[in-house]
């Protein structure tokens, strides 16, 4: 019995000698020691159960684990950290469903994992450090880990997405010539349904109806094509010349006195589809005045052709952003041959439905008879239409809506008239309903007016240096207009130190799409959400040729307007995201959303 107690005395003893001497070295409740009693059968070290990988191409980490049958990743203790860098907001899967014993039902990953993780900005040595979490099913959680991806490997670029001309420039830059020339042949489709556009339509027709009863479908497409040819040879060479001396050459053509001229042009082609020219003028006066309508109205080739390259000069203000795609590409490569070719298909798109209208004209109007001279006139009243589109870009905007108004209800009394000497019948009172609704709408358009109903987009004006103060709050949406580069430059400064992004229209009374932007863009509640903390500049360059808007515009190589910049919050301006032409509410919004 003795022996027997010895013996379990002397084997305790020793059991306890060498668990000190295994505590000593390696604890027995480590799960990753190889003790007497360690678990590594049953448990995997914490980088075996969740293999941690990543590869790295451009701005762009792609994130994977690879995690063991029986382990799982907790969703909600991913954490991100970035030293040196911008990232954006990490997306990770939903993940599943597991019941956990204390948390109750939790969102966690299993088998694999994979997410991306996109650099915004990189500094000197960034990296981005992810912090993580997981438990074995059987009950084992380990702490939470971090690993650190260094991001020094590349250089990031900012992800955002590049505008419109940008892309179109790039595009050109590639091998793929026809596809790029049918890419801009198509945005020029596009944009012969817009405003700058529209003024066309009754320059062509007018000339085609001009031709009364010798007019053929043959004609009319002679005539269409060389309108079309003056059209697009005239936007072209002016597009080229832009792009290689600067916007101030572009906007020459937009002088009152050439506004002023080219209206008072189209006045007189209207009144000679009229039928009238019964101006106190000297007679000599008038018959040069008849023979210049008469030729371009006529079907002269040259006059045609003519009349084409003032349509080209009236379209010369509307920037796009296939136009400024193109512009781009002629400035920083000097492939003169390319660009012009991108522009003249271009062209060719806008005058393509133009092309077709008057194509028809030979099959769809009359030939002969009392119709004849109604239609006349009815384009003599779309000729009218022009000068107001001319105007509008010198002319103040209530002036302009006052002769909207006037020609709307003189229109709608012609027809009235002409209508009462139709046979009384169905299309008789459908005429009538049209005229009803289109006197009542320039009635109603006339009685705002009056009523004054309609104000202008909230601007305010620039203070003194003195006392001139960055409104960072920006509650309102209001715009601080500032008149040179150090100006803009210092508003600029002002809105940063107060950690805020700048937005920048620039801005020309000549310009269609800005007062667009104006009344139907930057007034809609959903661009002023977006542009909430966002410092709104805005600079008058009227004056294209001012020694300020010289400066600005070589500044910020200006092709066009409208043009809208944007910088961020370290005063560098986001080049890629600028948008040139008019972008509706929605799109803008959705844009702003992406940058600022």
């Amino acid at each position: 019995m003795r022996k027997l107690t010895s013996f379990i005395s002397l084997t305790f003893f020793s059991l306890l000698l060498l668990t000190t001497q295994v505590t000593a070295q390696d604890s027995i409740f480590d799960v990753s020691s190889s003790s007497l009693f360690s678990n590594d059968d049953e448990f995997l070290k914490a980088d075996d159960a969740f293999q941690f990988n990543f590869n790295q191409t451009g701005n762009t980490v792609k994130i994977s684990f690879d995690i063991a049958q029986g382990y799982y990743l907790y969703r909600h203790q991913f954490k991100f950290k970035a030293e040196n860098a911008t990232i954006s907001e990490v997306t990770l899967p939903i993940g599943e469903d597991h019941e956990d014993e204390y948390f109750g039902i939790q969102k966690v990953f299993t088998d694999t994992l994979t997410f991306n993780v996109d650099a915004l900005s990189t500094q000197e040595a960034p990296t981005v450090t992810i912090r993580y979490q997981g438990c074995a099913e059987k009950g084992l959680c380990y702490a939470p880990t971090k690993k650190t991806v260094y991001l020094n490997a590349f250089v990031a670029e900012p992800t955002e997405t590049k505008s419109k001309q940008h892309q179109l420039a790039d595009m050109l830059k590639q091998d793929s010539l026809w596809l790029t020339l049918v890419a801009f042949f198509i945005g020029g489709l596009l944009l012969s349904f817009t405003p700058c556009v529209f003024p066309m339509y009754p320059i062509l027709t007018g000339i085609i109806v001009g031709q009364g009863n010798k007019l053929t479908t043959k004609k009319a497409f002679t005539l269409s094509f060389f309108y079309v040819q003056g059209m697009a040879v005239t936007y072209t060479l002016l597009g080229i010349v832009v792009a290689l001396a600067g916007a101030q050459f572009q906007a020459a053509f937009q002088h009152p006195i050439v506004l002023i001229g080219l209206s008072v042009l189209f006045i007189f082609l209207a009144f000679s589809m009229f039928g009238l020219f019964n101006l106190a003028l000297p007679s000599s006066w008038q018959n040069k005045l008849n023979d210049m309508s008469n030729d371009q109205k006529g079907g002269s080739i040259l006059g045609v052709v003519m009349m084409g390259v003032i349509s080209g000069l009236v379209a010369s203000p509307c920037t796009t952003a296939p136009l400024t795609g193109a512009l781009l590409y002629i400035s920083q490569t000097g492939d003169i041959v390319l660009g012009a070719s991108a522009l003249y298909a271009l062209s060719l798109g806008m005058g393509l439905p133009l092309l077709i209208l008057g194509s028809s004209g030979g099959k769809l109007l009359p030939k002969a008879g009392a119709w004849m001279n109604i239609i006349k006139n009815i384009f003599g009243l779309l000729l009218l239409a022009v000068p107001i589109f001319l105007l509008e870009r010198i002319v103040p905007v209530e002036v302009i809506q006052v002769l909207w108004v006037v020609l709307i209800l003189t229109t709608a009394t012609y027809f009235y008239v002409t209508n009462k000497t139709t046979t009384v019948g169905f299309w008789h009172g459908v005429r009538s309903l049209f005229i009803f609704l289109a006197l009542f709408y320039g009635a109603m358009q006339g009685y705002k007016l009056i009523d004054n109903s309609s104000g202008p987009v909230n601007t305010i004006p620039a203070p003194s240096s003195a006392e001139k103060q960055v409104d960072t709050n920006n509650h309102d949406n209001t715009f601080v207009m500032v008149s040179s580069l150090s100006e803009l430059e210092k508003t600029v400064k002002e809105a940063n130190a107060a950690n805020k992004t700048v937005m920048v229209d620039l801005y020309a009374d000549w310009c269609i799409a800005c007062k667009e932007f104006e009344h139907y863009t930057f007034s809609a509640p959903i661009v002023k959400d977006a542009l909430k903390g966002t410092v709104l500049i805005q600079i008058d360059l009227t004056d294209t040729g001012s020694e300020s808007s010289v400066e600005l515009m070589d500044k910020f190589e200006v092709f066009g307007l409208p043009s809208i910049l944007f910088f961020n919050t370290q005063g560098d301006e986001l080049t890629q995201n600028r948008v040139t032409g008019f972008m509706d509410a929605e799109e803008f919004s959705t844009l702003i959303n992406k940058i600022l």
